[in-house]
Formats: C-alpha cells, sequence, structure tokens
C-alpha cells in the first residue's frame, strides 16, 4: 500500500458515514489530513463514524446533508470547505441503487420513472452539484476531485440499466469536468466492480459465488480496495486527469 503524508491537507468525502467513504476517510485520517465526511441528515451510522476517526488525531469533521436537493449540497459544500480552512480533495462517493433487488436487464416494466429520477439526481447530478460548489476553493489549492463511478458504466451487468446509465454519464462528466477545470484542477474517478460493503443489494450466493469465479483475482474488492486507489489519485498521480482506473480484481476483461 502506497503511504501518503498528509498533514495540513484537507478532504471532503461525501457519502462518508459507511463503506468505500468512511475507508476512504478513516486512510486520509489516518495520514494526517483534516477531513469532513457527509452523509445523509440522521443517518445512525455518522456518529460512530465519527467517533472512529477521531482516534487519529486530526480534525474530523460533521458534513450532513442530502445531496439530492441542488441549495442543501452547495451550502454543504460551502460549510465544510469553511470549516476546514480549504479543500484540497473533493471525494464523490454518494450513490444510491435506489432499490434492494436487482432488476434483470430485460424486465423494463421493472424500472420505474422514480427510480430513473432517483438515480440520475443522486448519482449523477450530486457530483456536479458538489464540484461546482467546490471548484473556486480546489482550484486555490490546485487541487483534485474523485468520483466514485463504477464498472456498470462501461456496460457490465448491475442492479438495474438506470443505475449503469448513471454511472455511464458520470464517467463522460468526470471526463468534462477534467477539461473544465484544468489546469488548477485534477479531476479522476475510480470504478469498482463488486464490493464488499454495506451496499444494500441483496445479491444471492450463487450470484456471489459466480462472479468471484469468474474474476482473475478470485475475490470482491473490499472498501479497502478502492480507497487506496481514491488517495492515489486525490494526492499522486500528478499527471494524470480525465481517467477512469477499474479495480474489480479483472472481471472486465
Amino acid at each position: 500500500m502506497i503511504r501518503f503524508e498528509l498533514k495540513n491537507r484537507r478532504a471532503l468525502i461525501t457519502g462518508g458515514a459507511s463503506g468505500i467513504g468512511l475507508e476512504t476517510a478513516r486512510m486520509l485520517a489516518e495520514a494526517g489530513a483534516d477531513v469532513a465526511i457527509n452523509f445523509l441528515p440522521g443517518d445512525p451510522r455518522a456518529q460512530q463514524a465519527l467517533e472512529s476517526l477521531a482516534q487519529y488525531g486530526g480534525r474530523v469533521i460533521a458534513a450532513p446533508g442530502d445531496l439530492s436537493d441542488a441549495a442543501t449540497a452547495h451550502a454543504m459544500v460551502e460549510q465544510a470547505i469553511a470549516d476546514l480552512g480549504g479543500i484540497d480533495l473533493l471525494v464523490n462517493n454518494a450513490g444510491t441503487p435506489g432499490l434492494s433487488k436487482p432488476v434483470p436487464v430485460g424486465d423494463l416494466d421493472g424500472i420505474s420513472e422514480e427510480l430513473w429520477a432517483t438515480l440520475l439526481n443522486v448519482n449523477l447530478m450530486s457530483v456536479f452539484r458538489c464540484s461546482k460548489a467546490a471548484a473556486s476553493a480546489l482550484k486555490e489549492s490546485r487541487g483534485a476531485i474523485v468520483n466514485t463511478v463504477s464498472i456498470a458504466g462501461f456496460g457490465a451487468v448491475s442492479s438495474s440499466i438506470c443505475y449503469s446509465a448513471s454511472k455511464a454519464a458520470a464517467i463522460n462528466l468526470t471526463k468534462n469536468l477534467a477539461r473544465g477545470l484544468a489546469p488548477e484542477v485534477r479531476v479522476n474517478g475510480v470504478a469498482p466492480g463488486a464490493v464488499d460493503s454495506s451496499w444494500s443489494i441483496q445479491w444471492t450466493e450463487q450470484h456471489r459465488a459466480t462472479s468471484e469465479a469468474a474474476t482473475p483475482l478470485k475475490r470482491w474488492a473490499t472498501p479497502a480496495d478502492v480507497a487506496e486507489m481514491i488517495l492515489y489519485l486525490g494526492f499522486g498521480a500528478a499527471m494524470t486527469t480525465g481517467q477512469i482506473l477499474v479495480v474489480d480484481g479483472g472481471i472486465s476483461i
């Protein structure tokens, strides 16, 4: 694992109360960074997450806010930046599958207008909202944005066709943000395959066994596998922008 010394560096992670977001926050805090974690107001996991991060000794700031609302998202980012005293890294990690069980790709009747609206709003628009709100401060610090996308955005089978479409759009947005915010800000994405986390999709044991068997590295990723790549894109990779790095154990090859 690459080790970073991040004392006096500042990061905001959306969807930071669990899974990939929390592990990214933990790695950042352990490296000495000041960290703000965003979560939905009332998320019961938030307090425990904040307490677990405080042990590393750096500043840990709560940044609650529902990113599906444009005004709330903008205000959350502005307040977090003010509390941190600036920002060096924005991790757009918040996302949702919008359902608890997968919808087969041919089941068009199983996809509602409401599901489309929710996934596009959270998985795509929140990335734009938070990036827009943080752009000026990131330009000042010559910082970076890392977006959590998915191999579903490249056409892999996912929980639903609208989830895949929302992630494909987020991949395109990542590339265009990289163009639009250059040269001061680098913008990249990390695309996990299946991840062992608190994600709410209820995959069957047979699905998992089949998926692992088809994966060259013979396991699902952990949140730490993905978080490590996020830190690299955020504070290494000085000549890398507009790229999507895949973390899927090789299943997409």
